[in-house]
Parts: C-alpha cells; structure tokens; sequence
C-alpha cells in the first residue's frame, strides 16, 4: 500500500495525533522550528484498501489551510529545497509516493506499517521526547558512494528535526580522487579495498563495505571535529599487525590491544571538549581500519552513508556476519536505506545474472539486515531512468532492457520482507526522464551517473517522499500486533505477538 491508503482501526485518517503546542515554536531535535501555514502540504485521501497499488504522481504543491493541530506536519521547505522541487517540476520529475507495506493488519485496516520505527523517531524528534540520535545507515552503489543525492536527504533531515553528528566515517577515501565529506579531512599511508572490487579481497568487510590498510608504520588519519562528544574505531584484528592509537591535541585517547584473531573490534573514546581534531595512526604496517564514528550524544538525525562503487546486493554478502550484527547493533538505526538495482539491470542485460539471483540476493541482503537490527524499518530504493545509446544524441537513446522488470522485482522483494519500497524511475519521470536529465545537463557522458542538481534533485525526491509518508500515516497508539519480516499483510495473519507501541 502506498502511505495514503493506510487506515487507522478500519477509518479513514487524516494526520492525527502528533500536536507541536497548537503550531507554535516546536522543539524539533535540539533546534526550536517554527511551523507557519505555508509549511503545510496536502495529504492525498485514502484510496479504498481493494484497489490495486500503482504508483502515484505527488500533487502540484500548494498553499492550504493549516492541518489540525492534532497532526504531523510538513516542515516548510528552506529555499534550496524549494529550487530543486521548481527543478522538478520543469524537468517533468512528478516525484512518487512510498510503498508502505502493512507488517501488522487490524480488522480491515492498519495497525502498522513498515515505516512505522522510523517514523516513531521522527514523532520522538518532533516534540522534544527523544533522548538519543536517530541513525539511518544508506547502503548502495556508485549513485550514492560520493555522498551525494544521500547528502540532500541528511541536509533535509537535519534542518527539519536537527543534526546530532556526522556519524560513520572512513579514515581515508575509498580512491585516490574525489571530495573528503565522508572522510578523514587529510590522511596518508593507506590503501582501500571495497566489496566491489571484482575479485574478494582478501580481508572481510564490516557495514561500510570499505577497510583501509596501513601500508607503512605512522599511517594517519585527521578528522575535523565540530563538538562531537564521543567516537567509536571499528578496526580489523588482523595477525602481525601491530595497534591503533586514537589520540588529540597529543593526548592519546584509546588504544588498541591485538589478538591476531582476525576478528573485528570495537574500540571506543570519549572526544574532549574543546578538541578541534582527532587522529587514528598505525602504529605498524598492515593495521586494518573499517570505519570512525564521531557523533554528538544530543537527540537528532545521523545519517551514515555506505555505499560502494559497483555494488550490488549480491556483493554486500562480502560483508562479514559478525561485524554486520556486531555494527549494526551499536548504530541502532531506525531506517536502512537500500539504494540497489542499477547495476543490477546492467548485468542482466549482459547476461551475467537473471532476476532470480536479483530476487535472491536482494531477500539474503535485507533478512541479514533486518534480522542484524530488527528495531529498524527498512526500504529498498529502487533504481533511476538507464538507457543505452551516443551522448549527445538523443534520438538514439534507448531504455536499458530490463530496467522496469528490475524495478518490479525488487518492489515484490521488498514487500515480501516487510521493507518500504520508492520507485525512482518513476519519481523522475519513467521513459524518458533521463533524456531530458541528460538534455539539461544534469547527466555526465556516461549517461549512468547524473551529476550537480541532477544528484541533488534524486535526493529531494527520496526525503520528500518521505516526509509526505510521514504526515499522512496514523501513527499506532496503544498495544499493537507485529508480524514477523516476511509476512505477506494480504494473507490470513499467524498468531501475532502483542507488543507495546512506542
């Protein structure tokens, strides 16, 4: 079901429940917003539960009168935000509502949805009651790796409900080029390996998908701090290695302690408060660091970027079992991200997988996930407008083959394991819509990667989807029945388990 056709105890619902002080100043994560009548954005009415989901068109945006105070509300749009929805709608970019898939039925209505963890959090943020960050973890491929179209989506966040940091970092960049946004402000004396590399490397993964080895003693990584009050080095306890030295201002403020076993490790320091920077250093050659988390302990949104050139979710089986529930524990996210199905399309056409591995892996991907931090909702975003063909040739551009199949099968997939699903093809405007990307400049050559405000418009797509999702879904109230990841909500339910609703 999309987010508008979710009903409350068999009634139709419209933004109930969640007042900010009858729209006045709300205290949204730790930064006071204040709500104005032109914040507001229309809820679409509820569609009759029979009708088949289809993907729907977003309404033009317009002004209305103010919801009632007893509901969500759309954050107003800062002016950047508000240029790439103008962008959107010269670009022919209608923008797509989420499949929210009902995980708890009640009588002929809904009890809960898919999104509903993460959407408790942003209730949490909103009012002032969370007491600790709300994580999102973003795995996928190139589109998201350079921390872009995922960068919008954090800015948003943070504006809306407040940052509390910059959460999961690597020590250095996953190549030689490209910008540092999530990396080390400077580093030497390290070589990437990623889960996209067409042979395994030799050493396992953690979430990242990305472990830097030190290729010579004194290897060092500089992170710039903006108050962050604590940290956490995931590093790889490989044989012979020597230690890692967490250390500022020349105060050392963790070290490591080798076993050799292999195993990945957890080493955490607390950041003095008016440090500036903090470094990791190699004491030896062949440390092996998989990622720095550097996070504020104030409520607000974090969003880690985890996303590998090349992957798939074939690949993401490369990361170790232990480290997946081991990391994923200690972020605790509320929403997992999976932006999949590019590369994907691509090696179907090529004939080097079919749609089944693509339904297979993916279900393997999110279960692993799913059942590694089983308090957070999950969605699948699927993949952008491919085509084939000469740049700067239009005419000849042609959709990739198997694109719209790829899209189907990874809604079907994430449907079946619980997860949320947006449709991005058609959120930029289905056949086509790369073209007239491309035609504006916003494709590179490659007519693969969108660049500038193209990458900055696929983001703004995913958060507004998303905050729209958020307004127009009732909130549980109350005790509510979860259905195990999996469960089809058309089916008869098993004997669900009470639980209480946070």
């Amino acid at each position: 079901m999309t987010s508008s056709e979710v009903r409350w105890s068999g009634r139709r619902a419209w933004l109930p429940v969640l007042a900010c002080g009858l729209l006045t100043a709300c205290e949204i994560g730790s930064d006071p917003r204040r709500l104005t009548p032109t914040s507001i954005l229309p809820a679409v009415p509820a569609t009759p539960r029979e009708a088949p989901v289809a993907p729907q068109a977003l309404p033009a945006v317009r002004e209305l009168p103010l919801a009632p105070a007893s509901g969500r509300v759309m954050p107003a749009r800062p002016p950047r935000t508000q240029a790439l929805q103008e962008l959107a709608e010269r670009l022919g970019a209608p923008g797509a509502r989420v499949d929210d898939p009902c995980v708890a039925p009640a009588g002929s209505g809904c009890a809960r949805t898919a999104l509903a963890p993460f959407f408790d959090s942003l209730d949490s943020l909103a009012v002032g009651r969370a007491s600790s960050p709300t994580v999102i973890e973003a795995f996928g491929n190139s589109l998201i790796a350079g921390d872009r179209i995922v960068d919008v989506i954090r800015e948003d966040l943070d504006t809306a409900f407040g940052s509390a940091g910059r959460g999961l970092l690597l020590v250095d960049r996953m190549a030689p080029y490209g910008g540092r946004g999530r990396a080390s402000q400077s580093a030497s004396g390290w070589q990437p390996r990623t889960l996209g590399e067409l042979r395994a490397p030799p050493l396992s993964f953690g979430i990242t998908g990305v472990y830097h080895v030190a290729t010579t003693a004194k290897a060092r990584g500089r992170f710039r701090l903006d108050g962050e009050s604590r940290g956490t080095l995931w590093w790889l306890d490989v044989p012979q290695a020597g230690a890692l030295t967490v250390s500022s201002g020349g105060q050392v403020l963790a070290r490591t302690e080798p076993a050799g076993d292999g195993a990945p490790r957890a080493t955490r320091f607390e950041l003095p408060k008016d440090a500036t920077s903090v470094d990791v250093i190699a004491e030896g050659k062949g440390a092996v660091v998989q990622g720095v988390v550097l996070q504020h302990a104030r409520p607000g949104i974090v969003l880690d970027m985890l996303g590998v050139p090349s992957a798939d979710a074939g690949l993401y089986a490369r990361v170790d079992d232990a480290a997946l529930r081991t990391q994923l524990a200690e972020r605790e996210p509320r929403l997992m991200l999976f932006f999949l199905g590019g590369n994907e399309s691509k090696r179907i056409e090529w004939k080097r997988m079919d749609l089944e591995k693509l339904r297979t892996d993916l279900q393997a991907l999110l279960r692993r996930a799913r059942a590694a931090a089983p308090a957070s909702a999950c969605m699948v975003v699927g993949p952008m407008d491919a085509v084939s063909g000469k740049p700067g040739q239009s005419p000849t551009l042609k959709q990739r083959p198997f694109l719209e199949a790829v899209v189907a099968a990874e809604r079907e997939v994430a449907t079946a394991e619980g997860c949320a699903f947006f449709d991005t093809f058609t959120a930029m405007g289905g056949r086509g819509s790369l073209a007239r990307f491309y035609k504006a400049g916003f494709m590179h050559d490659d007519l693969v990667h969108p660049r500038g405000q193209g990458l900055d418009l696929l983001g703004h797509l995913v958060t507004d989807a998303l905050l729209r999702a958020w307004v127009e879904t009732p909130p549980p109230s109350g005790r509510v029945a979860s259905l195990s990841p999996g469960t089809d909500s058309r089916a008869p339910s098993p004997a669900p388990t009470a639980e209480a609703a946070p």
